[in-house]
């Protein structure tokens, strides 16, 4: 995860939920396992950093791309069976 957002951060510093859930899906990740927060705000402005994650079994890895800079984390899943809280769009 941590090679496919840097590569995607270098082309688009701040990319857009569907360029981060398009990348997610190129790992070869069922559609249902990957989430993706949004990355407008209700009012129609860029979000400072963009979050997806894959399911991973119990664990959730989670990358994080804040202006062309990319951090990935494991996280456990949530009671939900999701990764994230609320809605992502």
């Amino acid at each position: 995860m941590n090679d496919a957002l840097t590569s995607l951060a270098a082309k688009s510093p701040k990319p857009s939920q569907d360029e981060v859930r398009s990348t997610l899906q190129g790992l070869g990740v069922e559609a249902k396992d990957v989430e993706v927060s949004i990355s407008k705000t209700p009012t129609g402005l860029d979000v400072d950093a963009i979050q997806g994650s894959v399911k991973v079994e119990k664990s959730c890895v989670i990358g994080q791309v804040r202006e062309g800079k990319v951090a990935v984390t494991l996280q456990p899943v949530l009671s939900t069976g999701k990764c994230f809280v609320g809605d992502q769009g």
